[in-house]
């Protein structure tokens, strides 16, 4: 059992998918909801606070679950209510505008220096329903990892942990972004062996692009890139696989999104990986399909036509 409080900031269904999953270790969870206690529906088990005060005053290990486009804001707020003793770690499929880890926005906003990244082929209805669970923590302090298995870890769930935090976020910010070409080539009925080859070269152009943003390839490649794109081709209702078969089907951004009803981060975040990939001289077809679709109605005959007739690339 953990010996103090976890708290986890973020009221959304990600945020009580996460309390909930620490409260069945056994751990107390906290919970902060910037919309209040009454919007919330509190999972068993997990205790609401009102205030970040509390949570920081009766938490030592702050889990984060916020949009990636509001946690600047949080964290400034949080920042006035922790210190140098807490450990902070979130749980976003994002990254800033320049694709630098949102853990930098942490560092920057608040006293806390030992952070870390949840990740990997995790979703948040299989935590919710207490359905076996896989996770990959991320972090340069030991003791983070420590936390964070002591908070998650039981029968039901298996943390993972690496010390390259860097590549925990990028893997979950561009499998996040890989996902949606899954939805949308299941959706357009492409045979078992194309889906396989847009995963396996999806995960190269990830590693590619995690590399050239300060993670480890080798990151990529394991349970929190290959493994968590993996996940998605069973995961129908994950948002950004919903958000690729509606795109697929012909709907626009904005009405693909609603269909996707949970948030999909990498809405935003595709067209910004393909032009840091361009800046790079990286080439990632894939990447660059997604983000034309994102741009432009295309019919999927010409999506696929454009990434069939990519230049050949080497396996070596």
């Amino acid at each position: 059992m953990f010996p103090k409080p976890v708290g986890v900031l973020g009221g959304g269904t990600w945020g009580r998918a996460l309390a909930s999953a620490v409260a069945r270790t056994g751990s107390q969870a906290l919970l902060f909801s910037r919309k209040g206690p009454s919007s919330t529906r509190i999972p068993e088990g997990v205790a609401v606070v009102e205030t970040l005060e509390e949570l920081g005053r009766r938490s030592h290990l702050i889990v984060v679950a916020v949009p990636s486009d509001v946690l600047r804001e949080v964290a400034r707020d949080l920042g006035s209510n922790i210190d140098g003793r807490h450990l902070v770690v979130h749980a976003i499929r994002g990254l800033s505008r320049d694709l630098s880890p949102l853990s930098e926005i942490i560092r920057t906003e608040t006293p806390a220096r030992r952070i870390g990244a949840l990740g990997g082929p995790v979703m948040a209805e299989e935590l919710a329903n207490a359905l076996p669970s896989v996770l990959v923590a991320g972090s340069a302090y030991p003791e983070v990892n420590e936390a964070v298995v002591a908070a998650f870890g039981g029968p039901l769930v298996r943390v993972y942990t690496t010390r390259d935090l860097a590549g925990v976020e990028l893997a979950s910010a561009l499998v996040g972004c890989l996902a949606v070409g899954v939805g949308y080539a299941q959706r357009i009925g492409l045979s078992a062996g194309i889906v396989a080859t847009l995963i396996t070269r999806g995960v190269g152009e990830a590693a590619r692009i995690a590399a050239a943003a300060g993670g480890q390839e080798r990151t990529l490649l394991g349970l929190a890139g290959y493994g968590d794109l993996l996940a998605a081709i069973a995961q129908r209702d994950r948002p950004e696989v919903v958000f690729g078969a509606a795109l697929a089907e012909g709907d626009s951004v904005d009405k693909a999104l609603a269909r996707a009803k949970l948030r999909v981060e990498a809405a935003d975040l595709i067209p910004r990986v393909a032009a840091f990939a361009e800046t790079r001289d990286l080439r990632c077809p894939i990447m660059e399909g997604l983000a034309r679709r994102l741009r432009e109605p295309i019919a999927p005959s010409d999506l696929v036509a454009q990434l069939m007739n990519a230049p050949r690339q080497s396996l070596d």
